[in-house]
């Protein structure tokens, strides 16, 4: 098994972007679970978590990211700028209960959407998945109406597989997976 992540700890990093595990301690990690749970865009395309005070976040995060970490050795990341090291959103590795694997996530605050930042955290995920964890196989979730995130996954070199029906969600979802390539065929 992989070793737990430490709150704080570099995932990964990109030119423009720096992917850290999260810390319920954390003012700036629980603001943005704030920010991000309560944007209008990830309400529509993922839920309504009911998370509407810093303390929900933090527990949120400790229920969450931080249990993951623990477990499985990965969960959502915070994504920071480099330069500004302003927070911008997450991104990261799920697992869910109804799916076989793990599954890739992602969400950015409304300001910082269009710039290719998720693609390039999700990238940065993608090799993390292969380097560190050594997992082979990907999948992703998302609304059938959510035509950006598709065409992100699709770039990704996600595929569909089927519409699945999860616990705990009322509608079906798209299911895509990735077979993460190896060094030698990335």
């Amino acid at each position: 098994m992989t070793a737990p992540l430490l709150p704080g700890q570099v995932v990964a990093q990109t030119d423009r972007l720096r992917l850290y595990a999260m810390s319920d301690d954390a003012h700036a990690d629980a603001a943005l679970m704030l920010a991000l749970l309560n944007d209008a865009a990830f309400i529509r395309n993922i839920a309504d978590r009911g998370v509407r005070t810093l303390e929900q976040a933090r527990d949120y995060l400790r229920n969450g990211a931080l249990r993951s970490y623990a477990e499985h050795g990965f969960g959502m990341y915070a994504v920071q700028l480099k330069d500004t090291g302003v927070l911008i959103g997450n991104c990261g590795l799920v697992r869910r209960e109804g799916l076989d694997g793990p599954d890739l996530g992602y969400a950015l605050l409304p300001d910082h959407c269009g710039r290719g930042y998720a693609g390039e955290a999700a990238r940065a995920v993608i090799a993390d998945t292969r380097a560190r964890l050594g997992i082979s196989r990907l999948q992703a979730i998302v609304n059938p109406d959510n035509a950006a995130s598709i065409g992100l996954l699709q770039k990704l070199g996600f595929e569909f597989e089927r519409m699945v029906a999860l616990p705990h969600v009322e509608h079906a979802l798209d299911l895509f997976h990735l077979n993460v390539p190896t060094e030698a065929n990335a």
